[in-house]
């Protein structure tokens, strides 16, 4: 029997929630990449809350006219924004399974950019 892509994801995403950890000081970044739009959100994973969130399916984002790799950039400096007005400014990146490339990495380089540290 043949693994599927996406089995194969999940595996990979288990893997790296096996160890990545995010608590009330220092949350986790979660990245959700679908075919059309992207996902971004600050979880405390003690309290089971999230603390952010930020989406390309925001009348914000989704009103501007440029590529998903550029949108992706911007869920990160909007996700930076809002994690920066609750006082959150350090957390632990969750790549969820998906290689650290194109617009996981974009969302990643627009929340340092916005003021976020991992």
């Amino acid at each position: 029997m043949a693994i599927t892509k996406s089995e194969r994801r999940e595996r990979r995403r288990r893997r790296v929630r096996a160890t990545v950890h995010g608590v009330a000081d220092r949350p986790r970044l979660n990245v959700f990449r679908s075919l059309k739009h992207i996902h971004a959100q600050l979880i405390d994973d003690d309290a089971g809350h999230t603390l952010a969130a930020a989406s390309s399916v925001e009348a914000q984002i989704r009103s501007q006219n440029v590529k998903k790799i550029e949108k992706a950039a911007l869920v990160g400096k909007l996700l930076a924004q809002r994690a920066l007005d609750k006082n959150i400014k350090r957390v632990v990146f969750d790549r969820a399974g998906y290689r650290y490339h194109g617009r996981v990495k974009a969302v990643a380089d627009g929340a340092r950019e916005g003021g976020l540290e991992f």
